[in-house]
């Protein structure tokens, strides 16, 4: 199956937070036209954390989009490393239209284990989303210098888990939780959000029909729909 990718380019990183924040609610609302309710997967890092505090400030029937993370890392709720307290202090924040979403965050807390946190996060993406695999009407993903998204890394056994919709992984010291390929390429529409000089190469290796699939997990991601990329022009340079 051959991905195909379509890049939109904004100026610098903020032109790129406020593309990202009316492209997604733009994805919102026509699911919304279209189902009672909405559920949508959100990746961590810097620049998404400034497209979802412009997003929060966005006037949509929020009390009807249920939100999930692509992947956390095995912390404490409170732990700056979890992207769950990022959400909280952006798109959640209290105050905020966005605060009135319903959050399903990665359980972290009360578990033994790294296993037993994928098992139980599993649970809340078969509640909340139709399908097997679950289909969410939107997935935001990260693009990581060595081609990982969400954690997904190169080489890990976490790349071939199809039969569980999630997994455990391990990246940069720490035990991850993650949604698996199939989760990912079952969404309507998929959009890679990717900014910084650090990441040009990554992009030019996900857009190359030449690199290895399990060299650059991010093509691994293959939805019917054509995937959006949203790149800052120190991302993308001559690309767009």
């Amino acid at each position: 199956m051959t991905t195909a990718y379509q890049l939109i380019q904004a100026g610098n990183s903020q032109d790129l937070a406020r593309l990202a924040a009316k492209t997604i609610a733009d994805c919102i609302s026509s699911a919304l036209a279209q189902r009672e309710r909405s559920q949508v997967t959100l990746s961590g890092g810097t620049t998404p954390a400034i497209a979802y505090r412009l997003l929060s400030q966005e006037h949509l029937p929020w009390d009807r989009v249920d939100l999930f993370l692509s992947d956390e890392r095995w912390v404490e709720p409170e732990n700056e490393a979890s992207n769950s307290l990022m959400l909280r202090r952006t798109l959640l924040r209290p105050g905020t239209p966005g605060s009135y979403a319903t959050f399903y965050p990665v359980p972290t807390i009360k578990l033994l284990s790294a296993s037993a946190s994928a098992e139980a996060f599993a649970k809340l993406i078969m509640q909340a989303c139709s399908g097997k695999p679950p289909v969410f009407d939107l997935v935001i993903l990260g693009l990581g210098e060595d081609g990982h998204t969400a954690s997904l890394f190169p080489g890990t056994d976490a790349l071939s888990v199809c039969s569980s919709w999630t997994a455990v992984s391990y990246g940069k010291g720490l035990d991850r939780i993650t949604m698996t390929m199939p989760v990912l390429s079952a969404a309507r529409q998929v959009i890679f959000l990717v900014s910084g000089t650090s990441k040009r190469r990554a992009l030019e290796r996900l857009l190359s029909p030449d690199e290895s699939l399990r060299c650059i997990p991010a093509k691994l991601v293959q939805p019917h729909n054509t995937v959006l990329i949203l790149a800052d022009e120190a991302a993308a340079g001559k690309l767009g």
